[in-house]
Protein backbone atom coordinates (compact mmCIF):
# COMPACT_ATOMS: atom_id res chain seq x y z
CA UNK A 1 0.00 0.00 0.00
CA UNK A 2 1.04 3.75 -0.51
CA UNK A 3 0.00 7.03 1.09
CA UNK A 4 0.82 7.66 4.78
CA UNK A 5 1.06 4.96 7.26
CA UNK A 6 -0.51 6.01 10.81
CA UNK A 7 0.24 2.63 12.39
CA UNK A 8 2.65 -0.29 11.41
CA UNK A 9 3.46 -3.63 13.57
CA UNK A 10 6.69 -5.49 12.74
CA UNK A 11 7.66 -9.06 13.70
CA UNK A 12 4.16 -8.47 16.14
CA UNK A 13 4.41 -12.35 17.98
CA UNK A 14 2.93 -13.48 21.04
CA UNK A 15 3.51 -16.55 22.71
CA UNK A 16 1.23 -17.95 25.68
CA UNK A 17 3.26 -20.92 27.64
CA UNK A 18 4.95 -22.21 24.10
CA UNK A 19 1.78 -21.79 22.64
CA UNK A 20 2.45 -19.12 19.71
CA UNK A 21 -0.87 -16.96 19.18
CA UNK A 22 0.50 -14.57 16.98
CA UNK A 23 3.73 -15.16 15.09
CA UNK A 24 5.96 -12.92 13.19
CA UNK A 25 3.00 -10.40 11.84
CA UNK A 26 4.21 -7.33 9.70
CA UNK A 27 1.33 -4.75 9.69
CA UNK A 28 0.56 -0.86 7.85
CA UNK A 29 -2.42 0.84 8.45
CA UNK A 30 -2.81 3.66 6.23
CA UNK A 31 -4.10 6.77 6.87
CA UNK A 32 -7.69 7.92 5.75
CA UNK A 33 -8.57 4.06 5.36
CA UNK A 34 -10.72 1.53 6.53
CA UNK A 35 -8.68 -1.36 7.35
CA UNK A 36 -9.96 -4.79 8.39
CA UNK A 37 -8.00 -7.84 10.08
CA UNK A 38 -10.14 -10.84 9.38
CA UNK A 39 -9.64 -14.59 9.49
CA UNK A 40 -10.94 -17.89 10.20
CA UNK A 41 -12.01 -19.04 14.23
CA UNK A 42 -8.55 -19.52 15.89
CA UNK A 43 -6.72 -17.09 13.23
CA UNK A 44 -5.07 -14.82 15.96
CA UNK A 45 -6.71 -11.81 15.50
CA UNK A 46 -8.04 -11.43 18.45
CA UNK A 47 -4.97 -11.73 20.10
CA UNK A 48 -3.25 -9.46 17.57
CA UNK A 49 -5.86 -7.06 17.90
CA UNK A 50 -5.19 -6.99 21.87
CA UNK A 51 -1.29 -6.32 21.01
CA UNK A 52 -2.13 -3.09 18.95
CA UNK A 53 -4.65 -1.72 21.40
CA UNK A 54 -2.02 -2.68 24.15
CA UNK A 55 -4.08 -4.89 26.07
CA UNK A 56 -1.63 -7.39 26.03
CA UNK A 57 1.95 -7.24 25.57
CA UNK A 58 4.10 -8.73 22.21
CA UNK A 59 6.83 -11.41 23.28
CA UNK A 60 8.37 -9.74 20.10
CA UNK A 61 7.65 -7.23 17.56
CA UNK A 62 7.42 -3.54 17.62
CA UNK A 63 4.54 -0.95 17.06
CA UNK A 64 5.05 2.25 15.73
CA UNK A 65 1.75 4.80 15.88
CA UNK A 66 2.51 8.14 14.32
CA UNK A 67 5.75 7.98 14.05
CA UNK A 68 6.29 7.12 17.83
CA UNK A 69 7.15 3.33 19.13
CA UNK A 70 4.70 2.31 21.62
CA UNK A 71 5.15 -0.94 21.60
CA UNK A 72 5.83 -0.96 25.70
CA UNK A 73 3.00 1.75 26.23
CA UNK A 74 -0.13 1.49 28.36
CA UNK A 75 -3.60 1.41 27.06
CA UNK A 76 -4.86 4.78 28.55
CA UNK A 77 -1.38 6.07 27.38
CA UNK A 78 -2.03 5.46 23.69
CA UNK A 79 -5.86 7.01 24.34
CA UNK A 80 -4.20 10.09 25.04
CA UNK A 81 -2.06 9.93 21.63
CA UNK A 82 -5.75 9.25 19.93
CA UNK A 83 -5.51 5.14 18.83
CA UNK A 84 -8.92 4.52 20.82
CA UNK A 85 -10.56 1.24 21.07
CA UNK A 86 -14.60 0.82 21.12
CA UNK A 87 -16.33 -0.60 23.10
CA UNK A 88 -12.96 -1.18 25.58
CA UNK A 89 -12.43 2.37 26.46
CA UNK A 90 -15.28 4.26 25.95
CA UNK A 91 -17.39 4.62 28.96
CA UNK A 92 -20.90 3.48 28.86
CA UNK A 93 -22.73 3.20 31.95
CA UNK A 94 -26.10 1.76 32.18
CA UNK A 95 -27.82 3.98 34.93
CA UNK A 96 -27.03 7.19 33.04
CA UNK A 97 -28.88 8.55 30.20
CA UNK A 98 -27.36 8.80 26.64
CA UNK A 99 -26.46 12.39 26.63
CA UNK A 100 -24.74 11.75 30.42
CA UNK A 101 -22.50 8.79 29.37
CA UNK A 102 -21.60 11.05 26.02
CA UNK A 103 -20.82 14.20 28.50
CA UNK A 104 -18.89 11.82 30.71
CA UNK A 105 -16.41 11.07 27.74
CA UNK A 106 -16.33 14.65 26.66
CA UNK A 107 -15.09 15.72 30.22
CA UNK A 108 -12.51 12.55 29.65
CA UNK A 109 -11.40 14.15 26.84
CA UNK A 110 -10.70 17.53 28.61
CA UNK A 111 -9.35 15.74 31.39
CA UNK A 112 -11.65 16.54 33.94
CA UNK A 113 -12.76 13.72 36.20
CA UNK A 114 -15.93 12.22 36.07
CA UNK A 115 -17.70 14.84 38.38
CA UNK A 116 -20.79 13.41 38.99
CA UNK A 117 -21.19 15.28 42.42
CA UNK A 118 -21.09 18.80 39.89
CA UNK A 119 -24.02 20.73 39.86
CA UNK A 120 -26.15 20.24 36.23
CA UNK A 121 -25.74 24.20 35.29
CA UNK A 122 -21.74 23.03 35.53
CA UNK A 123 -22.40 19.62 33.43
CA UNK A 124 -24.55 21.63 31.37
CA UNK A 125 -22.06 23.26 29.00
CA UNK A 126 -21.03 19.82 27.75
CA UNK A 127 -24.94 19.32 26.04
CA UNK A 128 -24.37 21.38 22.86
CA UNK A 129 -21.51 19.16 22.18
CA UNK A 130 -22.53 15.69 23.33
CA UNK A 131 -25.87 16.26 21.15
CA UNK A 132 -23.84 16.75 17.87
CA UNK A 133 -21.81 13.46 18.87
CA UNK A 134 -25.73 11.90 19.49
CA UNK A 135 -26.96 13.23 16.21
CA UNK A 136 -23.91 11.63 14.16
CA UNK A 137 -24.62 7.96 15.42
CA UNK A 138 -28.38 8.85 14.85
CA UNK A 139 -29.24 8.72 18.39
CA UNK A 140 -30.77 12.24 19.12
CA UNK A 141 -33.97 10.54 19.65
CA UNK A 142 -32.53 8.61 22.74
CA UNK A 143 -30.90 11.45 24.13
CA UNK A 144 -32.75 11.32 27.60
CA UNK A 145 -33.33 6.92 27.41
CA UNK A 146 -30.83 5.30 29.90
CA UNK A 147 -28.31 3.73 28.45
CA UNK A 148 -29.14 0.08 29.91
CA UNK A 149 -32.90 0.45 28.11
CA UNK A 150 -31.60 1.25 25.12
CA UNK A 151 -31.94 -1.60 21.89
CA UNK A 152 -28.40 -4.18 21.45
CA UNK A 153 -27.63 -2.29 18.32
CA UNK A 154 -28.37 1.42 19.73
CA UNK A 155 -26.26 0.86 22.68
CA UNK A 156 -23.26 -0.38 20.35
CA UNK A 157 -24.09 3.35 18.72
CA UNK A 158 -24.02 5.25 21.52
CA UNK A 159 -20.86 3.43 22.72
CA UNK A 160 -19.35 4.61 19.24
CA UNK A 161 -20.53 7.97 20.20
CA UNK A 162 -18.67 7.85 23.51
CA UNK A 163 -15.38 7.11 21.15
CA UNK A 164 -15.63 9.69 19.05
CA UNK A 165 -16.02 12.31 21.86
CA UNK A 166 -12.83 11.64 22.70
CA UNK A 167 -11.33 12.62 19.03
CA UNK A 168 -9.68 9.68 18.04
CA UNK A 169 -7.22 10.26 15.18
CA UNK A 170 -7.36 5.92 14.68
CA UNK A 171 -10.63 4.20 15.77
CA UNK A 172 -10.25 0.13 16.38
CA UNK A 173 -13.87 -1.07 16.51
CA UNK A 174 -13.31 -4.98 17.68
CA UNK A 175 -16.46 -6.89 16.30
CA UNK A 176 -18.67 -3.60 16.09
CA UNK A 177 -21.74 -5.59 13.89
CA UNK A 178 -20.95 -9.06 16.52
CA UNK A 179 -24.62 -10.34 17.75
CA UNK A 180 -26.70 -8.16 15.45
CA UNK A 181 -29.78 -8.32 13.71
CA UNK A 182 -29.81 -7.63 10.14
CA UNK A 183 -31.40 -4.26 10.80
CA UNK A 184 -28.53 -3.46 13.28
CA UNK A 185 -25.87 -4.81 11.25
CA UNK A 186 -27.31 -2.19 8.51
CA UNK A 187 -27.50 0.88 10.64
CA UNK A 188 -24.33 -0.08 12.21
CA UNK A 189 -22.34 -0.53 8.78
CA UNK A 190 -23.77 2.79 7.38
CA UNK A 191 -22.63 4.24 10.56
CA UNK A 192 -19.08 3.22 10.07
CA UNK A 193 -18.83 4.30 7.24
CA UNK A 194 -20.06 8.04 7.78
CA UNK A 195 -18.22 8.13 10.84
CA UNK A 196 -14.60 7.17 8.51
CA UNK A 197 -14.50 10.74 7.05
CA UNK A 198 -11.26 12.33 8.26
CA UNK A 199 -10.58 9.20 10.16
CA UNK A 200 -8.54 5.46 9.83
CA UNK A 201 -10.37 2.64 11.06
CA UNK A 202 -9.32 -0.69 12.08
CA UNK A 203 -11.68 -3.36 12.66
CA UNK A 204 -11.90 -7.02 13.12
CA UNK A 205 -14.85 -8.09 12.12
CA UNK A 206 -16.64 -11.65 11.38
CA UNK A 207 -19.22 -10.48 8.68
CA UNK A 208 -17.60 -10.55 5.67
CA UNK A 209 -20.32 -8.71 4.01
CA UNK A 210 -19.56 -5.85 6.26
CA UNK A 211 -15.66 -6.21 5.47
CA UNK A 212 -16.74 -6.04 1.77
CA UNK A 213 -18.89 -3.03 2.22
CA UNK A 214 -16.90 -0.93 4.18
CA UNK A 215 -12.71 -2.08 4.06
CA UNK A 216 -10.30 -0.49 1.29
CA UNK A 217 -7.36 -3.04 2.55
CA UNK A 218 -7.88 -6.36 4.38
CA UNK A 219 -5.42 -8.20 6.31
CA UNK A 220 -6.23 -12.17 6.53
CA UNK A 221 -4.92 -14.02 9.72
CA UNK A 222 -4.56 -17.63 9.75
CA UNK A 223 -2.61 -19.69 12.44
CA UNK A 224 -1.30 -16.56 13.95
CA UNK A 225 0.74 -15.07 10.72
CA UNK A 226 -0.60 -13.28 7.64
CA UNK A 227 -2.20 -15.15 4.83
CA UNK A 228 -2.93 -12.48 2.56
CA UNK A 229 -3.54 -8.84 1.87
CA UNK A 230 -5.13 -6.67 -0.74
CA UNK A 231 -8.87 -5.12 -1.22
CA UNK A 232 -12.25 -7.02 -1.06
CA UNK A 233 -11.75 -8.41 -4.42
CA UNK A 234 -8.25 -9.61 -3.86
CA UNK A 235 -8.41 -11.57 -0.90
CA UNK A 236 -11.87 -13.23 -1.65
CA UNK A 237 -10.56 -14.90 -4.55
CA UNK A 238 -6.94 -16.14 -3.10
CA UNK A 239 -7.35 -20.02 -3.18
CA UNK A 240 -5.90 -20.02 0.45
CA UNK A 241 -8.16 -17.72 1.94
CA UNK A 242 -10.76 -19.97 0.79
CA UNK A 243 -8.98 -23.26 1.99
CA UNK A 244 -8.50 -21.68 5.38
CA UNK A 245 -11.99 -20.53 6.30
CA UNK A 246 -13.30 -23.56 4.81
CA UNK A 247 -10.98 -25.84 6.59
CA UNK A 248 -12.22 -24.10 9.67
CA UNK A 249 -16.15 -24.91 8.41
CA UNK A 250 -16.64 -21.14 7.31
CA UNK A 251 -18.88 -21.01 4.65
Amino acid sequence: MGGDIILSAKGLTKEFKGFVAVGGVDLSITRGTIHALIGPNGAGKTTCFNLLTKFLQPTEGTIVYNGRDITRLAPADIARLGLVRSFQISAVFPHLSALENVRIALQRRRGESFDFWRSETVLRRFNDEATKYLDDVGLPAFAQVKAGELPYGRKRALEIATTLALEPELLLLDEPTAGMAQQDIERITTLIGRISQNRTILMVEHNLSVVASLSNHITVLARGKVLAEGNYGTVSKDSRVIEAYIGAGHA
